[in-house]
């Protein structure tokens, strides 16, 4: 029977838990090591697997374009440390591609227990692909949960990574099928006066509770 902590999800709006992990990078303590930076922390249910195989792939291929974005990249799996490394040589010697996050080895399945990457209908002994958005607060922002049999897009992950760098710099919301560029959604109004006011401000209303404009 799995316990209250393998229960556990984590919401959004809340602090994630601080860990201390041996990760392919040596011992991180994610306090320390995220600090100052967006994180994308997500789950792999094991190495030497062909779909964990193409995510890492793809996870290299969108690792520059989330530095830009001050986003750091953690993965983990319930392996050691010796099978990440083992894989992550495999994958650059097979498939010419270099991995160069580095990926937590939770044998003890803390961290993952932590987070509720375990969802026992799947496996009690691997972890569901997780995808967990972390701000610089340590807020989780979003996470998006995979079974074991479907890979993830990569797209999706960088446009929800700045759909929410656009909210938070600007104090808008995004739309659906946003991508940077578009339209973004002003706020609706919480008054009657400024309920209004807002067909006069200028931007692109479809009725006062429901304006948009380009930034």
């Amino acid at each position: 029977m799995e316990t209250q902590e393998e229960k556990r999800m984590l919401l959004i709006g809340e602090e994630v838990p601080d860990f201390e992990a041996v990760t392919t990078a040596g011992v991180i303590k994610f306090s320390q090591w995220a600090k100052g930076s967006w994180v994308i922390l997500f789950s792999h249910p094991a190495d030497f697997t062909p779909v964990c195989t193409t995510e890492f792939m793809a996870f290299a291929d969108i690792y520059p374009e989330l530095k830009k974005r001050n986003v750091k990249l953690l993965g983990l799996s319930i392996d050691s440390v010796f099978s990440h490394i083992a894989w992550l040589k495999t994958i650059k010697e097979k498939l010419g591609k270099e991995i160069p996050f580095p990926i937590i080895a939770d044998l003890s399945m803390d961290v993952a227990k932590k987070y509720g990457m375990i969802h026992p209908a799947q496996s009690s002994t691997a972890a569901v692909r997780a995808v967990f958005f972390i701000d610089p607060e340590f807020k989780l922002r979003a996470l998006i949960y995979y079974p074991l049999s479907n890979g993830r897009n990569m797209e999706e992950i960088l446009r929800i990574i700045d759909a929410f760098q656009t909210s938070d710099k600007h104090g808008v919301a995004t739309p659906a099928n946003w991508k940077p560029g578009d339209e973004v959604i002003v706020p609706p109004p919480t008054t009657k006066e400024e309920a209004d006011k807002r067909l006069q401000e200028g931007y692109d209303c479809a009725d006062w509770f429901f304006c948009k404009k380009r930034l």
